[in-house]
């Protein structure tokens, strides 16, 4: 069984190169963010349990967290392991996990760190635009609309999420550095992180990924 651990900042490009990891090696992305949106959605015992403490603005907890996560593992389709993105977002998490895999007589293989310079994350998290009739996204600096204001594709007008500008991307990066980076620690410290430089063509940073697998470092 492999199980992997995709790690990275808001922005580093977890979520564009964690489908292709998996399928590579043919092992299901699990994305925390997805299974909560699924659980809510479908309103299972753990949904309605994470979306009570959702509700009342209160963080939920490891134990449910945890429990959706080796729910999805438990499935046929990860009998040979899963690419986990998102989680373990704290050491905590990280103890849990290792645990609960330990149970299945498994671990984890591998932690790929995506790392990227805060400014950078911070360029590309705060300049994003949207159309508000197609939903076509631009960026500020790297994708720019023709003509500034206007959607490309239909001339509708683009506007900026709340969570899109510096100052919100700010926040979002001081969250994770607090919670986060020591998991990056934590999995260093047992000889299982590889450090992958984030900046580059996706083509590139994809083959850098898929090297530090195939080399284990």
């Amino acid at each position: 069984m492999r199980y992997l651990v995709l790690l990275g900042a808001p922005g580093s490009g977890k979520g564009t190169q964690a489908p292709a990891i998996a399928e590579a090696l043919k092992v299901p992305h699990v994305s925390s963010g997805d299974l909560f949106r699924e659980n809510v959605g479908k309103g299972t015992e753990l949904g309605v349990l994470a979306k009570s403490y959702m509700d009342r603005g209160e963080l939920v907890p490891d134990e449910v967290t945890i429990s959706m996560v080796m729910d999805r593992l438990s499935r046929p389709d990860a009998a040979g392991g899963a690419l986990l993105d998102g989680f373990p977002r704290t050491v905590e998490q990280a103890r849990r996990l290792d645990q609960a895999l330990a149970a299945l007589k498994g671990a984890v293989e591998r932690t790929l760190y995506l790392k990227v310079d805060d400014e950078e994350l911070l360029r590309r998290l705060g300049g994003r635009w949207l159309c508000r009739t197609c939903g076509a996204s631009f960026h500020e600096v790297s994708n720019p609309p023709k003509v500034a204001g206007k959607c490309d594709e239909d001339g509708g007008e683009l506007y900026q999420r709340a969570d899109d500008n510096r100052e919100t991307a700010q926040r979002r990066l001081e969250v994770y550095h607090q919670e986060t980076v020591p998991v990056v620690q934590y999995y260093q410290e047992q000889g299982k992180l590889s450090e992958i430089p984030g900046e580059g063509s996706i083509e590139e940073i994809g083959q850098a990924l898929m090297a530090a697998l195939e080399g284990g470092k």
